[in-house]
């Protein structure tokens, strides 16, 4: 993934700051500027991916903004991130394409009182009769009654009993011979666990959210590389 060609300077594009590679790729050095973007690529990527929820759409989006940083790069102030200048054009560019895009959507009200049915099927039906919504809830299901196989046996038991079966704190320590105390104590401690093991597997699953590949990531750089070329915003004899 990360680009190791020596640049101008006689360093590894890889060990260089981000102002000696936005000074280079001013000057048209394509390598500074593939590194810029392989640095860069996944967070932007996804910046452009929570405005356009498309990933194709997310791409273009992406080199459109890369090819407008770099001919801006010449008026880049070094005392600034690097990083949040890049996604502040992103974002600027991600909401154009999306302001453009809404620009002839119906509107809610006009959806609901057209003739089109299937509009009105969509825009009406609960969600609950969706195919999505229904995998959805068996994926929860199964990631809680795996949460909960974790739980200790004394919590797990009174979990079950009070949160999935519902009985009352007295109904449960009848049936278990133990002070409606301890069922208190037992349920609010199982259920902490359960919301501190689904809140880390949700940290874990976040980074593999909207995931920028290889591929993906050398697709973008190729394809900026390509325009700039041809735009006549990289010199040569640094490809």
């Amino acid at each position: 993934m990360q680009n190791t060609q020596p640049l101008s300077s006689g360093l590894p594009s890889a060990h260089l700051p981000d102002a000696d590679l936005v000074s280079q790729a001013a000057l048209g050095d394509a390598s500074a500027f593939t590194e810029i973007m392989r640095r860069h690529n996944r967070l932007l990527f996804r910046t452009a991916r929570s405005i356009l929820k498309n990933d194709a759409e997310a791409e273009d989006a992406l080199q459109e903004a890369y090819l407008s940083a770099w001919r801006a790069l010449k008026g880049f102030r070094s005392e600034a991130m690097l990083s949040t200048w890049l996604v502040r054009i992103v974002v600027n560019e991600s909401l154009g394409r999306l302001r453009r895009k809404t620009a002839s959507v119906i509107p809610l009200d006009a959806a609901m009182n057209a003739i089109d049915s299937d509009i009105q099927a969509s825009l009406s039906d609960n969600p609950e009769h969706h195919p999505d919504y229904a995998v959805m809830q068996t994926q929860m299901r199964q990631l809680l009654e795996a949460r909960i196989d974790l739980l200790p046996e004394a919590f797990r038991t009174v979990f079950m009993l009070r949160a999935v079966e519902e009985l009352s704190v007295e109904q449960i320590a009848h049936a278990l011979d133990i002070p409606e105390a301890t069922v208190r104590t037992r349920f609010f401690r199982a259920r902490s666990l359960l919301r501190e093991g689904l809140a880390s597997q949700m940290d874990i699953a976040l980074n593999d959210t909207f995931a920028f590949d290889g591929a993906r990531c050398d697709r973008i750089v190729a394809g900026v590389l390509d325009r700039a070329k041809a735009e006549g915003l990289s010199n040569p004899k640094t490809e």
